[in-house]
């Protein structure tokens, strides 16, 4: 049950009304005798509270809040300019808003009506912020949301940039491994040969990992130079490093993944170099009645 309601919401309207019209924040001067400076200031960020709390404070928010076709905000059947208030609270409190799951729900939605210039320095946030909303529960679907939505070129790319040169990172971690997925899913070259490259001599390290065998097993589907990148390590990894991971939890579904892809697609020389680093060692797979590699190594005729 939503836990907003029609006084709470007038209240908070009201309290935008002044946060529009009051200068823009400065370092305050000492209060004064009376008190009504600090008093002023403590109203204001009382104001913030109240208008975060509202966008933060339910479910049921996303079902009341929709664009109208003349680019105005409709929220509970109001339309007063509701772009310019919200952008005031979500540019004020942009790290907060977005890593929460509702408040970054609005932001988004309300992001889409924006007048440019409002949009650009929202996307400027956007690009300081990018690796504090990655690793973040609904920091990472708020960003993913927003690489889906942005279509100005310079923000665009810049964004890619961000997310391509710290794919290492984001890969290893539970969440930011989301956003490279993403970016992934997106099919362009130039995004899935970057992050190949970035990855690459990670990639069986990767493959150990729960989030990182994602990325692998993303890689191993985008292509034939990424798959070949990612062959190209295995084979330059110890015999006894890749028996581990053929025996790993996650490593077996990427290892599976890699044989049954690469037999089509590969050059010959790349996928029987793999399959002949992997036969001889079939007896320990054994041992390992999960892993589904002996099965497919058992079934392939490879010369020698």
């Amino acid at each position: 049950m939503t836990n907003i309601n029609r006084l709470s919401m007038s209240t908070m309207f009201n309290a935008l009304h002044e946060i529009l019209n009051e200068e823009p924040l400065a370092i305050p001067p000492p209060p004064s005798r009376g008190g009504y400076s600090y008093f002023h200031i403590r109203t204001t960020e009382m104001d913030l509270q109240r208008m975060f709390n509202f966008m933060t404070g339910s479910e049921d928010l996303k079902d009341d809040i929709s664009v109208l076709d003349t680019g105005t905000l409709k929220l509970m059947g109001m339309s007063d300019d509701m772009d310019v208030f919200f952008f005031v609270a979500i540019m004020r409190l942009f790290i907060h808003v977005m890593i929460d799951k509702y408040a970054s729900y609005v932001a988004i939605q309300v992001m889409r009506i924006f007048k440019q210039d409002k949009r650009e320095l929202m996307y400027d946030h956007i690009l300081r912020y990018a690796l504090f909303l990655a690793p973040d529960q609904y920091g990472c679907i708020a960003l993913n949301e927003i690489i889906k939505e942005l279509d100005d070129p310079y923000y665009r790319d810049e964004l890619m940039d961000i997310v391509l040169n710290n794919a290492l990172l984001l890969s290893n971690d539970a969440y930011g491994n989301f956003v490279v997925q993403h970016v992934l899913k997106l099919h362009d070259s130039r995004c899935t040969g970057n992050i190949a490259d970035k990855l690459c001599g990670y990639c069986v390290e990767l493959s150990f990992k729960k989030y990182g065998s994602y990325i692998v097993e993303r890689l191993l589907e985008a292509g034939d130079i990424p798959m070949a990148t990612i062959v190209l390590d295995l084979l330059a990894c110890k015999t006894e490093m890749l028996i581990r991971l053929a025996r790993s939890e996650y490593g077996n579904f990427v290892g599976c993944k890699l044989l049954e892809l690469t037999n089509d697609i590969l050059a010959a020389d790349l996928f029987y170099s793999l399959v002949n680093k992997l036969r001889p060692y079939r007896f320990l797979l054994h041992r390992f009645p999960e892993s589904k590699i002996v099965a497919i190594l058992g079934s392939m005729r490879v010369p020698n």
